[in-house]
């Protein structure tokens, strides 16, 4: 599609031509009430945070039937949002809204990566979404440029326990895919101004 069909689409477009889009477009773009908004890159720190908590994840998942997927997995939080969560886990069978098994209905535990420069609107209008997805059990949101990891755990259809830790020896515990990790594993070479975190592992 050329810059003025992107551009017609960013405007107004339903949920099938926003598929049939991003499907063959070489950048990844969210969508939220009709619009296209492009998903921004990420930075080093960025990076090393999503691989360091899926590692620390998936070395805990043995035995286990939950499947993580990490940046690159549509998931359709309601009709009018679709976003790509930096890690997204689904303890038990996947959903998918088609056979391309790209876009995924049922996630159980959603990651996300922020910083000081996160717009707090579009932080708080994802974290509603992803508060109001019936199959999300607990959401973490955690700080690029600081040790801050902010959990969300459901205790019923209008109850959440939020939880934060921002120490290393701290340990996160999600019950919804019976995973323990530590703060340290999760900030494993990531320098902040004046500290360094070693990794940590949780036996």
């Amino acid at each position: 599609m050329n810059e003025k069909g992107l551009d017609q689409l960013s405007k107004r477009s339903s949920v099938e031509d926003y598929i049939g889009f991003e499907r063959t477009s070489a950048t990844k773009n969210e969508y939220l009430n009709g619009k296209m908004l492009a998903r921004s890159g990420s930075n080093r720190w960025h990076n090393l945070i999503v691989a360091n908590t899926a590692i620390a994840v998936g070395s805990k998942m043995h035995g286990h039937k939950c499947e993580i997927y990490i940046s690159n997995m549509r998931v359709k939080l309601a009709s009018n949002f679709i976003c790509y969560p930096d890690i997204v886990i689904v303890n038990g069978e996947p959903k998918f809204s088609d056979n391309n098994y790209d876009m995924l209905l049922n996630p159980t535990v959603v990651v996300e990566i922020f910083s000081n420069q996160t717009n707090s609107s579009d932080k708080t209008k994802k974290l509603e979404n992803f508060l109001e997805m019936e199959s999300i059990r607990e959401c973490l949101l955690l700080k690029e440029d600081e040790m801050r990891v902010e959990h969300y755990a459901r205790q019923n259809a209008k109850q959440w326990i939020y939880r934060i830790y921002n120490e290393r020896d701290d340990v996160v515990s999600m019950d919804s895919v019976n995973c323990k990790i530590s703060v340290a594993e999760i900030y494993a070479q990531i320098k902040f101004k004046q500290a360094e975190f070693a990794s940590k592992a949780v036996n």
